[in-house]
């Protein structure tokens, strides 16, 4: 294998564990939010607008705390080089 596969083929991983871990993330908000009581802050909450509000707050929390963990395991990494 010559260097460029070598990258394209790190690289390829590296997308799909992100993948994952968005997921993943994405997942655990959901379940997260379940607790959280939206009857009081909403005019219908079981209309379709109100499952929808769920599952946009499970995907933008999920992201941003997937985000930060993969940042956090990136800079790790970049301890390395240092030592």
């Amino acid at each position: 294998m010559d260097y460029l596969d070598q990258m394209s083929a790190s690289m390829g991983l590296k997308g799909m564990i992100n993948i994952v871990v968005v997921l993943v993330f994405i997942g655990i908000s959901w379940w997260a939010l379940q607790e959280l009581k939206l009857e009081m802050m909403l005019r219908r909450p079981k209309s379709a607008q109100a499952k929808m509000l769920q599952i946009l707050l499970s995907i933008a929390l999920g992201y941003q705390i997937a985000r930060f963990v993969i940042d956090y395991l990136e800079w790790s990494t970049w301890f390395s080089g240092m030592f």
